[in-house]
């Protein structure tokens, strides 16, 4: 797909992690890189698809490094793929490499840009709850890292305000441990105890755990929560059903 001329960015989407959920145009893209850039862990998910190929693995928190190293490589002619968890356009590398190109005046093609769209975090954790998104939802990271902590809850006060179904990202790490309890005390001013909540944690992955729990007790099961758990918080007509969340797809419906 590279021409000697131009070099080509792929911003590749793994999905949850199986390979089962890796789309073809992804192991496509993977197929005819010279060069795979990711975070340790996603890079790790696909090494048996990127043998023989250049592999740049680099920590967590050095999202703009990985992006400039693309950007780098890219301008030598190279083609190149930047891989993400999920969906790269979601939480995932497609900022940091459209910030890196367009701080050096990108001028659109060169190099080229490809965004392989993968199977997000809310999609998959929602498959293994039943239907919970039938109704407008919204996705919240808790993370406030790169957003301050108070448009965050300004964020999850209007969510929870307009009734959406809520899916939160990045909900608790080993520093952050209140911030999931401080999201539930907020939404608890718009929603009964009662609401329905899922926990879905590493989704279609060898360890994967799904929880169904209620905002009332959420406090209790807090602590099994983490950085590659989703939280999906229903609306006012969310309900259980013999194991599973389900969103019916109207008001007034059950």
């Amino acid at each position: 797909m590279n021409d000697s001329t131009k070099g080509l960015i792929y911003l590749v989407g793994l999905g949850p992690g199986s390979y089962g959920n890796l789309t073809p145009s992804a192991r496509d893209a993977l197929r005819d890189s010279d060069a795979i850039i990711g975070f340790h862990s996603y890079v790790d998910q696909i090494t048996e698809l990127v043998q023989g190929k250049e592999i740049i693995s680099m920590a967590l928190g050095q999202e703009m490094e990985r992006a400039e190293k693309a950007v780098d490589l890219a301008n030598t002619g190279k083609t190149i793929s930047v891989v993400s968890s999920g969906d790269a356009g979601i939480y995932g590398m497609s900022g940091p490499v459209f910030k890196a190109l367009c701080d050096r005046n990108w001028d659109g093609s060169s190099p080229r840009l490809e965004t392989i769209p993968g199977i997000s975090a809310l999609q998959s954790s929602a498959a293994l709850l039943g239907s919970p998104l039938m109704q407008d939802f919204s996705a919240i990271s808790l993370s406030d890292l790169m957003t301050p902590w108070q448009t965050i809850c300004q964020r999850i006060e209007a969510a929870a305000w307009g009734d959406f179904v809520i899916t939160l990202y990045n909900p608790r790490s080993i520093k952050r441990t209140h911030h999931l309890l401080e999201a539930r005390q907020i939404i608890l001013k718009y929603r009964l105890a009662s609401t329905p909540v899922g926990l879905v944690k590493d989704a279609f992955r060898t360890n994967q755990k799904v929880t169904l729990t209620n905002l009332g007790d959420l406090e209790q099961t807090s602590d099994q929560v983490n950085m590659v758990t989703t939280v999906v918080i229903g609306n006012s007509t969310t309900y259980v059903h013999n194991g599973h969340m389900v969103t019916p797809r109207g008001y007034g419906e059950r």
